[in-house]
C-alpha cells in the first residue's frame, strides 16, 4: 500500500514531480529510513533523467520538510528529531484551529458527512496507512470549506510531515481508540455548533497526539537514527 499523497500532487505530472512523489511515498512510508542519504546520481538513474528535474524534486521535498540539503555533503532525510516533532505539532495545532475558525459557517451536510465517513473507515481498520489516510480525510473534511488555499496547503506538508513521525513510531503507541474517540468528540462539537469548543478539541486532539510521539521518540532514542542512502 502506499503511503499517503498530498491534496494536489498527484495533479503535477512533471517528471520532476513524479520523482518528488514516489520519493516522498518512501520516505513517509520508511522504505527510505530517518538518516538516509539521497544521490542524485543514483536517483536519476532510477528515473532515467538528467539532474535537473532531480534537483527540482530535491527542493519540493526540502520545502515539505522530508528532505534537508547539508553543504558539500547532499541530500539526506533528516532524523527523528523532537524538536522537529514539536514544531510541526504546534504549527498544525494552530493552523487547524484557523482554518476552522473560517471554516466553521461554511461547513455543510456533505462535509458532515465526510468527516464521519473518514471516522467509521478509520474505526474499521488496524492497518496504520487505511488509518492515517482516513485520518486526513476527516481533518481535510472539517477545514476545506475554509476556501484558503495556501492555508490548507501548509496544512497538507505538515500532515505529511507528522505522517513520517506516525508510521515510525505507531507500533509502540496506543494510537486508534484515544484519536477515534477525540475525533467523535470533535465532530459532535461541530454538529451541535459549539465554535469555540470544536476549536479546543481540535487543537487538544493534534497536540496530544504529537506530544504521545514525542515521547516515544525521545524513550527510544529514534532521532538519532542514521542509514544508508539511495
Amino acid at each position: 500500500m502506499q503511503a499517503p499523497i498530498p491534496a494536489g500532487a498527484a495533479e503535477d505530472r512533471t517528471l520532476a514531480g513524479q520523482i518528488a512523489r514516489s520519493l516522498a511515498e518512501r520516505i513517509v512510508g520508511g522504505a527510505i529510513p530517518p538518516g538516509a542519504r539521497l544521490r542524485q546520481d543514483h536517483v536519476a538513474a532510477e528515473f532515467r533523467a538528467s539532474h535537473v528535474p532531480v534537483r527540482e524534486a530535491f527542493r519540493r521535498l526540502e520545502a515539505q520538510g522530508l528532505v534537508e540539503s547539508e553543504p558539500r555533503r547532499g541530500v539526506r532525510v533528516p532524523p527523528l528529531d523532537p524538536d522537529s516533532i514539536l514544531e510541526v505539532t504546534e504549527m498544525r495545532a494552530v493552523l487547524e484551529e484557523l482554518a476552522l475558525a473560517h471554516a466553521f459557517d461554511r461547513i455543510g451536510p456533505a462535509d458532515l458527512a465526510a468527516a464521519r465517513g473518514a471516522i467509521e473507515a478509520g474505526e474499521a481498520s488496524d492497518d496504520i496507512r487505511v488509518w492515517e489516510a482516513a485520518n486526513r480525510r476527516f481533518h481535510r473534511a472539517l477545514i476545506a470549506p475554509c476556501g484558503m488555499k495556501r492555508l490548507l496547503a501548509g496544512i497538507d506538508d505538515l500532515h505529511r510531515a507528522g505522517a513520517r513521525f506516525l508510521f515510525a513510531t505507531w507500533r509502540a503507541l496506543d494510537w486508534q481508540p484515544r484519536s477515534d474517540h477525540e475525533h467523535r468528540a470533535l465532530l459532535a462539537a461541530v454538529e451541535r455548533g459549539d465554535r469555540a469548543e470544536a476549536r479546543r478539541l481540535l487543537g487538544a486532539h493534534i497536540r496530544d497526539a504529537g506530544h504521545a510521539l514525542l515521547r516515544r521518540v525521545r524513550e527510544t532514542g529514534d532521532a538519532a537514527g542514521s542509514a544508508p542512502g539511495l
